[in-house]
This record gives C-alpha cells, structure tokens and sequence, in this order.
C-alpha cells in the first residue's frame, strides 16, 4: 500500500468552505520562497535544521510528576516514521517544510477498534510530512473541519483536521495558517536587507574585476595610425608577458605610465553587521553559524531559536495522536534534546544536588532536567538522604538513636 492510498479519505457530503472571522475564503497556496536563495538564510536555517534532527521523540506517560515510557506502536513509528525516513531525516524534513512555508501537515496513518471496554484503541504504523500546494479548509453540515489538499501531481485528497497533525509558524493574524493573512510566509521585513546585502555583494565583485581591467597607459610619443597602434599594444603586451624579472623596457617612442587603483571595498564591521541583521529573523548569532560558539551563546541559540519549535512540534503531535481520553491519562508526545551539547549546566546541577538530597525528585525527574530520556526501570523511584531530618522531630530523632 504506497501513500496515496493511504491519503485516501472519505469526502464529507454538503461540505462547504470553512467561515472565517475576516470574510476570506480559506483557500492557500504553499511554497513562498523568494527569500531563500541568499546563502546567508540557507545557512541560518540549516543550523536550526542541524540542530533540530538530533532530537529523540518519544512517547511518554506523566503520572504526577513522574515521566513513564510507553514502548508501544506510536513509540515504534517515532522511531520509524516510515519507509522512506529515519526520525533524523523526519524531523529534517518537517523542519524545512515548516520553515519554507510557516506550515507543515503530518498524517499520521493508524488502525482503529475498541476494546472489551469500548475504548478507541489506534495501532500507528507511519508518519507522514505532507507537501501540498494548495490547502482548503472546508467544513460539513455538522461544522466538521476538513482539510483538502492538493498535491503536484494533482492528487487531492479530504482529510478531517483532527486526523491530520497541522504545525504553525508566525500563527498570528491568519485563522488557520501560519504566515501572513494569505498563509504564506511574511518576508516584508527582511527583503530590505538582503537587497542591501546584495548590493554590497555586488559593489565588492564590480570593484575586484575593476582592479584587473586597465593597469596603465601606453603613451606613443609620435603619431601613428590606427593599425600600428593596434601593434604597439600587442608588443607591449608580449613584452609583459615575457618578462620574468619584473622590468620593462621601453623605447624612446614610447613611454608606460601605470594607473593606480584605489580600491575602495566594504569593511569588515559593515559586512558582519548586514550579516548579524539577517540572521536575528532566526536567533541565530554569527558564532553559531561559523561553529566558533562558547557555552552561553549556545545555550542562548538553544533556548530562543530551538526551544519554540521542540514546544510546538510536541504539543501538535500529543493534540492529534492521542484520544481525548488517552490525554486525560497523562500521555504525550516529548522531544528529547540528549545528543544536543548542552554547554550551561552548573545551576541546573545545581539545583538536582539540592532537591535530590531531600527525595522531591523522582530519578526519571533528574534525567528529564538534563534532556535524557526517562529509564523504565526508574519509574516512581525516588531517593533521599539519611542526613537529613525534618526540624520538628530533630531532638527526637537523635535520643531515639
């Protein structure tokens, strides 16, 4: 069974386009990517992407404030989304569609039955990023929300929204899409500068080819016309080419006179700021992007341009893979950061030292604190010290030892 078919679903009948607050019709087209051929941007995202497709999904139970592992069909699909994927190239992939586009769609294919109990059971088998051209958003007689995507080998298919896992970017002023008001990606603000960097590119390429164009005049002290001069070039021109000590004879009817080039190029604080400007848009400072980054500026990059996504891309797959009632039970989706290099640690050691002494963390808590995947065989176990003792009962304690 190929993905097509598994796209496959039931079209709602009497289904009419989604309202929207602002009186548009919920139609969007995909794919703005006139920003994208700067090196500079495709570099910035590709340090986010990087970092990104390190992460461990994985599906975990939250029982008060212990963190269970669930080894079952979706944990399997986490960590084989499909037959095209590994979870690194997954997340690669879902990263750059969200964003090139501000939107990424993942079905998530399953079967479905009851138990004894009568309880929805779903047994995942795949994970899917979607890359439609077209997006409506259309609903049933029962206000049922649907999405309808078309594909670009025009292969459309109706999916109910709440089976499909939908990932916004920039999600402000659009209903349903993330991006702008037509669901696209808002580079309004950042064209400016890269025209501006352009021009700077181009200024330094027109200034190194002028430095080799003419480099001095040949002054032919006697009239002569037009084919002779022609040869007076030419033999000027052998006589530099032949000569390997640098010197240059010349006779009394002609004379060299070399032209001095001042080169005006741009400096160096004006090209790293026009860079600097560039990769704000993505919190992405100059040090990461060259690999020369200290502990703090990692942990900065990590904690305002990787954390948003890791919460967004959690949240919407623990929204549409689990039942409402599976939810209620504490299961979720987390993204585990384990292979990142985490660079600033000393406070949060600090502050495990100080609650594990007094048994207020569960060791699945511990591991959690420093991005590590929780253990099964930690789960509900917590440990204390012997040397401590509550205040009230101190005095007691030591006579009844």
């Amino acid at each position: 069974m190929g993905l097509f078919d598994k796209l496959r679903r039931f079209i709602p009948k009497n289904h009419r386009y989604a309202q929207m607050l602002n009186g548009y019709t919920p139609i969007f087209s995909q794919f703005g990517t006139n920003i994208y051929a700067s090196d500079v941007v495709q570099q910035a995202l590709k340090c986010i992407v990087d970092e990104m497709s390190k992460l461990k999904p994985m599906h975990i139970r939250r029982v008060g404030n212990d963190y269970i592992p669930v080894n079952d069909s979706l944990q399997y699909v986490l960590e084989n989304p499909n037959p095209l994927m590994t979870t690194s190239e997954f997340l690669e992939k879902t990263m750059w569609l969200l964003l090139l586009n501000c939107n990424v769609f993942i079905l998530p294919t399953y079967y479905e039955w009851k138990d004894e109990k009568g309880n929805k059971k779903r047994y995942f088998d795949g994970l899917y990023p979607l890359k439609p051209t077209q997006v409506d958003f259309i609903e049933d007689a029962s206000s049922t929300l649907y999405v309808k995507l078309t594909f670009e080998n025009n292969f459309e298919t109706t999916v109910a929204y709440s089976d499909i896992i939908h990932i916004r970017y920039n999600f402000s002023v659009n209903e349903y899409m993330g991006g702008d008001e037509t669901g696209q990606p808002d580079h309004s603000g950042i064209l400016s500068t890269l025209q501006l960097n352009k021009t700077l590119l181009e200024g330094i390429a027109k200034a190194m080819k002028a430095s080799y164009a003419v480099n001095g005049v040949v002054k032919a002290n006697t009239m002569i016309d037009g084919d002779k001069k022609e040869a007076a070039v030419r033999e000027l021109e052998e006589k530099l080419k032949n000569s390997e000590s640098g010197f240059l004879l010349t006779d009394l009817k002609s004379e060299f006179i070399p032209l001095q080039h001042d080169i005006q190029l741009v400096d160096e604080a004006t090209l790293k700021f026009i860079d600097s400007k560039i990769l704000r848009n993505w919190k992405v400072p100059l040090p990461i992007l060259t690999g020369e980054f200290d502990k703090s500026q990692y942990s900065a990059f990590y904690q305002s341009a990787l954390e948003p996504f890791i919460l967004k891309i959690s949240q919407a797959i623990t929204k549409k893979v689990f039942t409402d009632r599976e939810k209620s039970y504490g299961n979720e989706v987390r993204l585990y950061p384990e292979d990142l290099v985490f660079m600033t640690v000393d406070q949060t050691l600090e502050m495990v030292n100080m609650l594990s002494n007094t048994g207020a963390l569960y060791e699945n808590e511990k591991r959690n604190a420093f991005g590590i995947r929780p253990l099964p065989e930690l789960s509900g176990k917590r440990y204390m010290s012997l040397n401590w003792v509550d205040v009230d009962i101190a005095t007691q304690y030591q006579l009844d030892r």
